[in-house]
C-alpha cells in the first residue's frame, strides 16, 4: 500500500486535524507515515498545505513530486486548484469543499472555480458546510471532507473512526459522535457520487 496525499486549505479550517486523523489511522494499521511541515501561513486566513505519505514500506522523503500525488484533499475550492499540478494525471483524485473562503478582494466566482474542478477526470465536490451542519456543527466541515476522501485513501473506515475517537477523546463523547456523523455523511456522499 502506498498513498501520497496533498492537503490544502486556509488556516483555521482544520487541515492539521485531517492530517492527524489520517496519520493516526495509518499508524493503527501498522503503516509507515511521513508528513511534511505545514507550509504557508497557518494563521486564520492564510493558505496552508502539507504533504502526507503512507506506505507499507519505509518512506525516504516527506515531500511529493509534482504529478505524483494520489490525492489532493482540500477544504477550500480555490486552494484545491492550487495543487492540481501535483496530481497523478492517470489516477489522482481531487476531493474538495464547494464552500469558498473569501479571504482576498478579487476572489474568483465560485462557479468558475467549480467549472475548472469539474473538468478533472476524478473529483468529489461537496457542500461541506451544509453537510457539517447536518452532523451538528459547521466546524466539522473538515471531517466531512475527510469522510468524502475515505473511499480513496486506502485505509479501513474503522481505522478512521478509531482515529477520531483517539484525537477527540479529551473533548467528550458529544464531539466524538458529531465528528463520526460528519465522517459518515461525507463518506456516504462520496460513495454515491464517485
Amino acid at each position: 500500500m502506498k498513498k501520497d496525499i496533498i492537503l490544502g486549505g486556509v488556516g483555521g479550517q482544520g487541515i492539521l486535524t485531517i492530517a492527524a486523523t489520517i496519520g493516526t489511522a495509518a499508524l493503527l494499521e501498522g503503516l509507515y507515515l511521513k508528513q511534511s511541515e505545514v507550509h504557508g501561513m497557518s494563521q486564520r486566513g492564510g493558505d496552508v498545505q502539507a504533504h502526507l505519505r503512507l506506505s507499507s514500506n519505509p518512506i525516504a522523503s516527506d515531500l511529493i513530486a509534482a504529478g505524483k500525488a494520489d490525492m489532493v484533499i482540500s477544504v477550500e475550492p480555490m486552494e484545491s486548484l492550487r495543487y492540481v499540478n501535483m496530481l497523478n494525471k492517470e489516477s489522482g483524485w481531487l476531493i474538495t469543499s464547494m464552500n469558498p473562503f473569501n479571504n482576498i478582494p478579487d476572489y474568483p466566482a465560485i462557479e468558475d472555480l467549480l467549472k475548472e474542478i469539474w473538468k478533472l477526470p476524478r473529483y468529489i465536490t461537496i457542500d461541506a458546510e451544509k453537510t457539517a451542519k447536518e452532523a451538528g456543527s459547521v466546524r466539522a466541515a473538515n471531517i466531512v471532507i475527510l469522510g468524502a476522501s475515505a473511499p480513496f485513501i486506502g485505509l479501513k473506515y474503522e481505522s478512521l473512526e478509531q482515529a477520531i475517537h483517539n484525537i477527540f477523546a479529551k473533548k467528550g463523547e458529544d464531539l466524538i459522535n458529531m465528528n463520526l456523523k460528519a465522517l459518515k455523511l461525507g463518506y456516504d456522499y462520496a460513495k454515491k457520487n464517485q
